[in-house]
């Protein structure tokens, strides 16, 4: 897997005897040799990470769309090392790549966005958890839903236990709202950024109003 240029790694390809570039010399390194892999058709997963309220994203987009959404608890490395192996080893930090899903998550946080135009690519996914994760889009803003619900939905009204599978699943959380789905009784239910982040953002969306 093609990873970011970090300094503590360089010296074992530099030139012995030679000084180290400044660090604004390895971004910029960094910055070409992703361009030009993008020019040549060689990235295939770009990703980049960004601060939000709820800790780290992870985002990953491949040139179909915004391929993965991670927190900081689901391990962004062991993300990066999943999608190379499902996806494909060419996956290179390109921040760029993935300007316009960070900002429509800025957007979002602040009470500015309450759907994302992002395309997104769901191959993570197959059959009924495909069928599932699609239809989370129609979930309003500041709405929630029961797993019933969305079983229903989907066409398999007694599947709802593999819908909650289904949710946990969810490659994309935030962008397809899988936290807008609750237990029947109200309850928030799991949720793959922890229980406290699904309840952040349920109270965002409450706050901000549909």
């Amino acid at each position: 897997m093609t990873h970011e240029i970090e300094r503590d790694t360089v010296p074992s390809r530099w030139p012995s005897g030679l000084p180290l570039p400044p660090d604004e010399d390895l971004a910029a390194l960094h910055t070409t040799l992703a361009r030009r892999a993008q020019d040549d058709g060689l990235l295939d997963v770009a990703y980049r990470t960004v601060d939000a309220p709820l800790g780290p994203l992870l985002l990953a987009a491949t040139p179909a769309g915004l391929v993965r959404v991670a927190f900081e608890v689901q391990d962004h490395e062991r993300v990066l090392e999943e999608l190379a192996a499902r996806v494909s080893p060419r996956v290179l930090r390109a921040p760029a790549r993935l300007e316009d899903v960070a900002r429509e998550l800025d957007e979002y946080f602040a009470g500015r966005r309450r759907t994302f135009d992002v395309p997104v690519d769901l191959r993570l996914l197959a059959g009924f958890r495909h069928v599932v994760v699609e239809h989370l889009a129609d979930i309003g803003y500041g709405r929630t839903t029961s797993y019933a619900a969305v079983a229903a939905a989907a066409g398999s009204p007694r599947a709802v236990r593999a819908v909650g599978t289904a949710c946990a699943l969810n490659p994309v959380p935030i962008v397809l709202p899988c936290h807008r789905v609750v237990r029947s009784d109200g309850a928030p239910g799991q949720y793959a950024g922890g229980a406290a982040a699904k309840v952040a953002l349920l109270e965002l969306e409450q706050r901000v109003g549909p």
